[in-house]
Formats: C-alpha cells, structure tokens, sequence
C-alpha cells in the first residue's frame, strides 16, 4: 500500500492522489485502501513519513561510512540531489508534499520537524568538516543549494542533468573550504545516489 501510495504521488502528483487511484496503484478495492488510510489526508500523512523514514535510514547508512566528516558532509548531501528515477520521484513527492502542508497545521508541522532535523544533521556535519564561515548559516546555505537544484532537476532533468548537479555540489562545497580529501567518493563508488 505505501509504494501505492508513493507512485501515485511521484508519477500523477499531489492533484491526483485520491483513495481510488492508490486503489487502482495497489490493485485493491477503495475499501481496503479506507481501512489504512481512511481520507487523503492520511495518505499525506504517511507519504511524508515514508520519505522522511526512508531518507533518515540513508544518511545514517551514509554518514556511518564515509571516512572523515568532509566525506561523510558530501555523501549526506549528495544523496539530496535528483540524479536517478528514485531520488528524482523523492523530490517530486517532497515538492507536492510542501505545496499540500502550506494550509495544513498538521502537515506542516511535520514538514518543519523534519526540516529542522535535517537541518541538524546538515549542521553538525558542517561543524565537524571545519568551514571558514559560521557553520549555522554554510549549512543553510548548502542545504538551500541541494534541495534546489534537487528541484529544479525533478522539473527539468535535461538543464540540470547529474553531472551538472553533481558539478554544482562539488564547487559550493569548495568556495566554502569543506572539499573532502582526493580519491573516490563512496557514494559514486558504490553506484547510489539516493536523495535525502
């Protein structure tokens, strides 16, 4: 039910998640949709918990095996752009997700305490990796640049294809001193370039 819920909301968008098309997504009855989600609120709800739970999984995973916190900065950051089919639908979903929680005091508290959250880690990392600049505001700014080219690239993968988004992290995490050390990245190494 939560991929059904998840390809509704990547492939038709916020507009058309409805109870009868994750019932169609699932091949299920709207009622067996109903007993877990009884409105499209709900469906929201978890969709936003879902993207949260996955990414927070990912850039643990991440962060555990990068070599240095510049590593591990670059990794966790890395994984926010929109460089392949899931990182580009869990853009497109946070996208919607937003638009949605803008009149929704539920759901905007959830997109805040997950914002904040990220935020934290994105900071801390910051901090540990050593910048010339007030770490508070590098992170912002870091996290401003990849959730916007993350956007950007969902809308219009041809004028921010990966190695442009890839090319863009890079140069921001040097004009603000935080480069990790030479030699293979292990997000690129590994082949994964999930979003977070």
């Amino acid at each position: 039910m939560s991929r059904a819920v998840w390809d509704v909301l990547a492939q038709q968008g916020l507009e058309r998640l409805t109870i009868r098309a994750v019932a169609a997504a699932a091949g299920c009855t709207t009622g067996l949709v109903m007993h877990r989600f009884p409105n499209r609120r709900a469906l929201l709800r978890h969709a936003r918990q879902l993207l949260h739970d996955t990414t927070r999984a990912r850039v643990e995973a991440l962060e555990a095996a990068a070599g240095s916190p510049r590593a591990a900065l670059r990794a966790v950051l890395h994984q926010g752009l929109a460089l392949d089919p899931q990182t580009t639908a869990e853009s497109t979903v946070w996208v919607g997700f937003l638009a949605a929680a803008v009149a929704d005091e539920d759901l905007i508290a959830m997109h805040r305490a997950g914002n904040r959250a990220w935020r934290a880690r994105v900071g801390r990392l910051v901090a540990a990796a050593g910048p010339r600049q007030d770490p508070a505001t590098v992170a912002d700014a870091l996290i401003a640049m990849v959730e916007g080219a993350a956007a950007f690239a969902a809308a219009d993968p041809q004028a921010y294809p990966p190695p442009v988004q890839v090319a863009m992290l890079d140069l921001t995490l040097g004009a603000f001193g935080l480069t990790p050390e030479p030699g293979p990245h292990p997000v690129e190494a590994a082949g994964a370039s999930p979003r977070g």
